[in-house]
């Protein structure tokens, strides 16, 4: 059963989870670089993240390594530090989900990671995708699919 949700705290797929999870009083973690660094300043103290050393690649390890599975979001195609989210899954031999935000309806992604979670015995969960500056609309997508998957999960 999910018992926390886990990001680096980024701009885009990392932060709409986490604020997805804090609006249904649901528990946050993570790991973020040290400097609470993101694409637009520091990462605000009301998410309880780790900062670690290493960079964004050893914040993407460590979140994947710390979660029982992740969901990784995206559209069309997959790059940068969601590819590598993917190697580090693939590496450390953790399950995780893709879930195409062009061709998946919110809701069906919904039911898709709770599958996902249920499948794999997920009780920490590390949600990652693309930074806002690169893709405007994870935003909104993974907030929105957050919150439906806990609420169809209680």
């Amino acid at each position: 059963m999910l018992s926390k949700i886990i990001s680096g705290g980024q701009t885009g797929a990392d932060r709409a989870a986490l604020d997805a999870a804090l609006e249904s009083a649901f528990p946050i973690g993570g790991s973020c670089p040290v400097g609470r660094m993101a694409e637009d300043g520091p990462i605000n103290d009301v998410y309880s993240l780790t900062e670690i050393g290493g960079g964004y690649r050893q914040r993407t390890k460590k979140n994947v390594i710390d979660s029982d599975g992740t969901a990784i979001f995206y559209e069309s195609y997959v790059r940068g530090g969601t590819e590598a989210t993917i190697l580090f899954c693939i590496r450390q031999g953790k399950p995780y989900k893709l879930i195409d935000i062009a061709l998946v309806d919110p809701l069906r992604a919904a039911e898709l990671l709770n599958e996902f979670v249920h499948e794999f015995n997920v009780s920490v969960l590390n949600v990652a995708g693309p930074r806002s500056s690169s893709c405007p609309a994870v935003y909104d997508y993974v907030k929105q699919v957050v919150r439906l998957a806990l609420r169809q999960s209680t």
